[in-house]
């Protein structure tokens, strides 16, 4: 006997989403788009168990309210008598994205955080992390406990790499295939909701990284339902780009546009970082990207939220306001800035590296500019990249020493401060937090971790075979990987392994107190002071004072400037410093407010300013504010 089912009629009750299945006061309403099918089913596995026929609707759509029902229901669908599949807009899939999709009632969650406003543009220090590696746990409640720490440390808002369901036990999460489901793996949607509630409770924003130019290869049955959720008009770098611009895309337009608002809406999350935007194909009027912004903004209300995109090509539209043609998003991802830093370290110009010099210019104007690519040939890629960034705020541009790609890209996964001197990794890491654009650490760089980050991926049989071998292919455009000694050392990215060591070693947040030190009263500096503060909005310059050092100066009202002497090379002796932007504050003098060599830091210490002999240590940052009593109008 299957009980009651009302078909859709006098139009759709009143749901949050366009597709999934709802807990109504009724019973679960659900809703799914096959325009293929003659006729589609939803089987209930648990709590009313039955097979129970969906009304068709205009469009494509199949729709009905199976009265009685409630969360923690499992489900399929069935598709003209066909298999069962699992629910594309599935909130929940406690077995893997091949098993049983799971009703979820996002109103049964008690949030604890009413009076949290969200997050601004300015003043932002985000930090990266992947659930699976974060903590030895690898879960939203684990990594819950570190939160009250990185506020103490002085971040602001964490950025949390894709939790989208994904097939096999571990991975990065960039192959996601049902993007409304945060993964088994990590815990429940109310797990990730608690992991948010906390976060605020501490202080912290909280954005999530989403991936809508693909779904990933094992799991995803949207295709099942209908080919035209995916476009082959491009060609997409990982599969099938989405149709965002073909015959019948308004319902793959709607399926990311309300996933956007879901994140937004549902877990009181902070903002989005757009994955690969570049690969997001519209030839539309009104682009995806602008469609996303929108809906995310509208589900959030009076919070404040940030949206931040990668984008390879660096194209500067997307921060600018939807009015100046721009995307209206928040943040870019500058890669320009890794790359120049990561030579200047290192001074290895391999691969995407080729085309930077690590200069000291070239900081300078990443500093300045955002991007030092703005249109000019680029001859890894042999063509032009970038646009101009002009009236564009620093802070606009997230910059970084390390971040998952670029880490794992070393072959054996190796952090920065594990490839360069000491003395170098302390003067970049002063340069990132107290320069004027918005900083990411990613996890474990402010406690210097010992353990890699390389790529993991479970999969199996052939799949995981290409894995490895597009792995590989990818590591090769790295000469020193190419070669015969390392070629055949390159972990197995399928290997459980492989996964494991990039596990953080908790004991090393107290062990390693130099560097949490140094980070720390980096990021304090740079929240109380007002001018660094400021973030260059009253004025940025810089220049060049030798091979391997480089000054900014950040402009204050009523002469109170700051100025960053930043050295990577040997020390430097300055004499007779004819250079303006060196000079002192009018009638008054320097004093020396940070040192990277600092003992405290494990540094050499720093000799005492001395305005006739301008003495930098090598590798070394310093940091200069007028000196107090100076007459400054």
């Amino acid at each position: 006997m299957r009980p009651e089912m009302r078909a859709r009629s006098g139009g759709t009750p009143p749901r949050r989403l366009a597709a999934g299945a709802e807990v109504l006061p009724d019973g679960v309403h659900f809703r799914v788009w096959a325009p293929a099918c003659a006729r589609l089913e939803v089987i209930v596995e648990s709590g009313a168990p039955g097979l129970y026929a969906l009304a068709p609707e205009p469009g494509g759509w199949f729709s009905g309210l199976v009265r009685g029902l409630a969360a923690g229901a499992r489900y399929r669908y069935r598709l003209d008598g066909g298999d069962a599949l699992p629910d594309p807009a599935s909130r929940r899939q406690p077995e893997g994205p091949h098993g049983a999709s799971e009703v979820v009632d996002p109103n049964a969650f008690r949030w604890t955080d009413a009076e949290w406003k969200g997050l601004a543009p300015e003043g932002q220090v985000l930090y990266e992390l992947h659930v699976g590696t974060f903590t030895p746990e690898g879960t939203f409640e684990a990594a819950s406990r570190e939160l009250l720490a990185l506020a103490r440390l002085g971040i602001t808002a964490v950025e949390v790499m894709p939790v989208a369901e994904f097939s096999g036990a571990f991975g990065w999460g960039y192959d996601g295939v049902d993007p409304y489901a945060p993964s088994h793996l990590y815990g429940s949607p109310d797990d990730l909701r608690r992991f948010v509630d906390r976060a605020h409770a501490v202080g912290l924003g909280v954005l999530l990284d989403v991936v809508y130019n693909h779904f990933g290869p094992d799991g995803c049955y949207l295709a099942r339902y209908s080919p035209a959720y995916f476009t082959k008009r491009y060609a997409g770098e990982w599969g099938d780009p989405l149709n965002f611009d073909g015959e019948d895309a308004g319902p793959a337009r709607a399926f990311v546009a309300d996933n956007a608002a879901y994140w937004i809406s549902e877990f009181h999350l902070d903002g989005l970082r757009l994955d690969a935007t570049q690969s997001l194909f519209d030839a539309s009027d009104e682009h995806i990207l602008s469609v996303i912004a929108a809906r995310a903004r509208d589900a959030a209300g009076p919070r404040r939220i940030l949206l931040v995109a990668e984008n390879e090509p660096q194209d500067a539209r997307l921060v600018r306001p939807r009015e100046a043609g721009g995307r209206g998003l928040d943040l870019a991802w500058n890669d320009d800035f890794h790359h120049s830093a990561v030579v200047a370290a290192t001074g290895r110009r391999e691969a995407y590296y080729a085309d930077h010099a690590g200069t000291p210019q070239e900081l300078i104007s990443a500093a300045k500019h955002g991007y030092l690519f703005q249109g000019q040939h680029y001859r890894w890629q042999g063509k032009r990249r970038g646009r101009p960034t002009r009236g564009i705020p620093p802070r606009a541009f997230v910059a970084y020493l390390e971040n998952h790609d670029q880490v794992a890209n070393s072959a054996r996964g190796e952090r920065l401060h594990e490839r360069t001197d000491p003395g170098r990794w302390r003067a970049l890491t002063t340069l990132l937090l107290l320069g004027p654009w918005t900083p990411l650490l990613f996890q474990g760089e402010e406690h210097a971790s010992s353990r890699p980050f390389l790529y993991f991926a479970d999969q199996a049989g052939e799949l995981a075979h290409g894995v490895r071998e597009g792995r590989a292919a990818f590591l090769r455009q790295f000469q020193g990987i190419d070669g015969p000694d390392m070629r055949d050392r390159v972990p197995d990215p399928g290997a459980r392994a492989t996964f494991e060591r990039c596990r953080l070693e908790a004991t090393e947040r107290s062990a390693h107190r130099e560097p949490v030190a140094l980070h720390r009263d980096l990021l304090d500096l740079r929240r109380s002071d007002p001018v660094l503060r400021a973030q260059g909005a009253d004025g940025l310059d810089g220049a060049v004072l030798a091979a391997e050092a480089f000054c900014l100066r950040f402009s204050s009202p009523r002469g109170r400037d700051r100025l960053l002497v930043v050295n990577l090379g040997a020390g430097v002796e300055l004499a007779g410093a004819a250079e303006p932007l060196l000079a002192p504050p009018e009638d008054g003098a320097w004093r020396l407010v940070f040192s990277s060599e600092d003992p405290r830091y494990g540094g050499s210490g720093t000799p005492a300013l001395d305005e006739t002999r301008f003495r930098v240590p090598g590798h070394s940052a310093l940091l200069l504010a007028p000196a107090p009593g100076a007459d400054l109008g």
